[in-house]
């Protein structure tokens, strides 16, 4: 595997705090999928909100409520 300074950097970091190079290769490999796996969930849920006209009504209705109710300033 050939990693960039970059790349090189943040593992010798993850080595600092005592992660064997594979640990921490394998931590960081996890932490990544992780990510990118709660990054697509979290795109599925909004465009759901988006889509749900109902919602976005109710949504808009809290908003010209809680800017009625707002102090004069």
């Amino acid at each position: 595997m050939r990693l960039d300074d970059e790349a090189d950097r943040a593992l010798r970091a993850l080595e600092a705090t005592g992660l064997t190079r594979s640990e921490a290769i394998r931590t960081a490999l996890l932490g990544e999928v992780r990510h990118r796996r709660r990054s697509h969930e979290l795109a599925a849920e909004v465009a759901a909100l988006e889509g749900d006209e109902a919602d976005r009504e109710e949504m808009l209705a809290v908003a010209r409520l809680m800017e009625a109710l707002r102090a004069p300033g």
